[in-house]
């Protein structure tokens, strides 16, 4: 049997374009199991998992518990906001009492970047890292390339454009990293504000302009604006930035291609896109939901595969 180049999921920077492959290929799999009527299997009936997350989440703990569960694994879920954190517990003798209770993997998002790397090589336990501060949120690029590959049969030579906040976004780095991985090209288009200074140096181009941006692309990926990130103004109102970076119907209409427009969620509706675009044929939003359960099965199923 193939397998994993990593024990872990850190990041896509420590992975390769064959581990890609490799999920890709498990996912199709599990897609087809969670389509049918019976949409368990026995396949770590012997696996406990621990989600820990220190930040809030809806989405992704829900799919990577419902992915968790599809494998028939044993799941305790941890919340930092009712537990020992608040009475100054380290992360690491947090999660080594949760260990002791021997578990065999440990899913955790954090709002430190390097929290999860952190972890790898503190604890024994495999580190699926759902997303550490601003800096990576692996799962979720993973499913957005898959589902860019579902739609457009491969993800090599596409064009894909990230708009919105980039500067505090995990998904957006995590999304240049896969899809360059692939061979496609990549531009950020947003205020200059919410631009990181050096993004050139990781090969993509930056584009002001969200037309011509959006003129450019194959795929759009509409990026929330995390205001929960934000401890100044980086923009003048909501109006404003959904009037110069926001996706309306008129606007994507009046394209001289059909493109595919993708989400992260959230969605603010009326400020990255508005309802008619998020709810169009062209949108892949509630795909990449369903992506997101099949990618994260395969992820935690490699992984799995690999402790002893």
């Amino acid at each position: 049997m193939k397998e994993l180049s990593v024990n872990h999921l850190l990041g896509i920077k420590y992975i390769n374009k064959s581990d890609i492959d490799l999920i890709f290929e498990t996912a199709d799999h599990f897609k087809e199991v969670i389509n049918r009527p019976i949409k368990k299997v026995p396949s770590l009936r012997d696996i406990t998992i621990a989600n820990i997350f220190f930040e809030n989440s809806t989405r992704t703990k829900l799919s990577f518990e419902l992915a968790q569960k599809r494998l028939s694994a044993d799941v305790i879920s941890f919340s930092a906001a009712q537990s020992s954190v608040k009475k100054g517990e380290t992360l690491i003798d947090t999660v080594n009492n949760i260990l002791s209770m021997k578990v065999d993997m440990v899913v955790m998002r954090h709002s430190n970047p390097g929290a999860a790397y952190f972890l790898s090589k503190n604890v024994k336990a495999s580190i699926i890292n759902a997303g550490d501060g601003a800096h990576e949120h692996p799962t979720q690029a993973l499913l957005d390339s898959y589902s860019i590959r579902e739609k457009l049969g491969d993800v090599g030579g596409k064009k894909v454009v990230i708009v919105g906040d980039i500067l505090h976004s995990r998904v957006a780095l995590s999304n240049i990293y896969a899809l360059q991985m692939q061979g496609a090209e990549v531009k950020v288009c947003g205020p200059k504000t919410l631009i990181p200074k050096h993004i050139e140096s990781l090969g993509v181009t930056v584009e002001p302009n969200l037309r011509k941006a959006l003129e450019w692309c194959d795929v759009a990926n509409m990026l929330r604006v995390q205001n929960e990130r934000m401890d100044v103004n980086f923009f003048p109102s909501t109006r404003e930035y959904a009037q110069q970076y926001g996706l309306d119907k008129t606007l994507l209409d009046s394209l001289s291609k059909e493109i595919v427009i993708m989400h992260p969620g959230p969605i603010n509706r009326g400020v990255e896109i508005t309802s008619e675009v998020a709810d169009s044929h062209q949108s892949v939003i509630l795909n990449q939901v369903e992506n997101g359960v099949a990618i994260r099965m395969a992820v935690i199923y490699l992984l799995a595969s690999k402790i002893q």
